[in-house]
């Protein structure tokens, strides 16, 4: 009966973005709505881009077993990017009138620019992605029964996002994460006044948290705490930055206006939100004690699933499955969209100048089509890695690769491309090196990458500058003798 439900809503939300996509008329409509979301969409489309499965299922699963201080990257981290993007890129951004982030780079530096910015982007959505997938293919475990298994169950997820993304793009992408955010907040609310009311109360949910020390936030005060914690601070506060669905959000609005104030309230919302899915977990320590415990040390994960199978009626059922399906697929649908329009704008396009917009159009279509494949295959192959891994591990490769361009592109008037390739390439190795070696044990690899793409861009913009000065004065000296 809940899977028939559960199949239901799906239909529902196909037949919601089928609708949205009788709007697209071309590429600027499929890849940001030909400038058209007010400011209310752009704030449910940020908002919901974020609530994906890691903010259901892995964020929690944090929580219980390391506090606080264990999730600065997400919800906090990942809200403060929200919010960062709002205050300061978006509208210098938004006047630039671009399709894609990697556009920026192009206008600022060059080509050769553009094209590793767009490969270090797309790259970067295969864990994040696949993250999403996984999560559908739990989801469809579960209610099954284990009937359907987690491979099956994760191509029938990317076939029913597929469904609308592949027609609709960014305009049915927005329209059902309006709906889908509203059965979210909706379907976690109910849930969370619920499961306070079965463990007795609130305050004893939030007793239980203070006892076990899971509010701790800050790290302990050695140089390896504190190194960490900042690594784990920025990776998607600054790593999400330069990352197309965010850029798509801000451009597909309506003013300067919307795309500066829609991802600061998004990501408001966002971090206070996420405290729903902890709250949930905590309560499940309270309603069902042994079980809860067996399942943080087998597979954290499961905690919010079980609890809601196993101790809540058929309607909280409902509710979690639907509010779940609805984080899981506005994610999904985002991050496919993102690195499709990306490879077609800033790489295909390259070796078919002289297409017509119809063309570009279709070659996004297939291009969203063929990343599916592989997010699929890449998905299956890394079952049994946790969602919150999946998806910090993608915004490593923006941070230390895109970030430092595109901060300095805006800000700093003598960032040359030199210096941006430079801040890649030192970035992209430096991080390499200390992910596959030892040393990232000692000092944390993302933190490392981004010090050292900050020195390659200053270096690489100021080191000619300061050559030809040198030059130029000692032509000035002999001219004089």
């Amino acid at each position: 009966m809940l899977l028939t439900l559960v199949f239901a809503y799906l239909l529902v939300t196909i037949a919601i973005g089928l609708v949205a996509a009788k709007r697209v008329k071309n590429t600027a409509d499929f890849a940001i709505a030909g400038r058209h979301l007010p400011l209310v969409m752009i704030i449910t489309t940020t908002f919901a881009t974020w609530f994906g499965s890691e903010t259901v299922l892995g964020i929690p699963a944090k929580f219980v077993n390391s506090g606080l201080g264990g999730v600065v990257e997400d919800p906090f981290g990942a809200g403060s990017c929200l919010i960062l993007v709002g205050l300061f890129f978006a509208a210098r951004l938004y006047r630039m009138t671009l399709l894609t982030i990697s556009d920026y780079y192009r206008e600022r530096y060059g080509r050769s620019v553009e094209v590793v910015c767009s490969v270090i982007i797309m790259v970067s959505y295969l864990g994040w992605v696949s993250a999403q997938v996984t999560a559908l293919g739990l989801v469809f475990n579960v209610l099954s029964g284990g009937v359907i298994s987690m491979p099956v169950g994760m191509v029938i997820g990317v076939v029913s996002i597929l469904a609308y993304t592949l027609f609709g793009g960014m305009w049915s992408v927005a329209v059902t994460d309006f709906f889908q955010m509203i059965i979210l907040v909706l379907g976690l609310g109910i849930l969370a006044v619920f499961a306070g009311h079965e463990a007795g109360g609130a305050d004893k949910v939030i007793a239980l948290a203070v006892s076990q020390d899971m509010f701790k936030f800050w790290p302990e005060p050695n140089f390896h705490d504190i190194v960490f914690f900042i690594a784990a601070a920025i990776t998607i506060m600054l790593g999400s930055i330069p990352q197309q669905d965010v850029f798509q959000r801000v451009m597909s609005a309506n003013s300067a206006y919307a795309a500066t104030r829609g991802p600061v309230i998004g990501g408001i919302f966002y971090i206070l939100f996420a405290f729903v899915p902890m709250f949930l977990v905590v309560s499940a320590l309270i309603i069902m004690p042994e079980q809860a415990q067996a399942l943080i040390a087998e597979d954290p994960q499961k905690v919010l699933p079980t609890l809601v199978m196993e101790k809540m009626p058929f309607v909280m059922q409902v509710l979690f499955f639907g509010a779940l399906l609805s984080a899981i697929k506005s994610c999904a649908s985002a991050t496919l969209l993102a690195p499709s329009v990306t490879f077609t704008e800033n790489i295909w396009r390259q070796f078919r100048p002289h297409q017509s917009d119809r063309q570009e159009l279709f070659a996004m279509r297939v291009t969203v089509l063929v990343f599916s494949g592989f997010v699929l295959a890449y998905a299956i192959l890394m079952q049994g890695t946790s969602i919150y891994e999946m998806v910090s591990g993608a915004y490593q490769v923006t941070l230390v690769g895109a970030f430092v361009p595109l901060a300095f592109g805006l800000y700093w008037k003598r960032a040359t491309t030199q210096g941006a390739l430079f801040a890649i390439v030192l970035g992209l190795l430096t991080w390499s090196l200390l992910l596959f070696t030892p040393a990232g044990e000692v000092f944390p690899a993302q933190l490392a990458g981004v010090l050292a793409s900050l020195a390659g861009m200053l270096i690489g913009s100021l080191g000619p500058q300061a050559i030809a000065n040198h030059h130029g004065s000692h032509h000035k000296l002999a001219g004089m003798h």
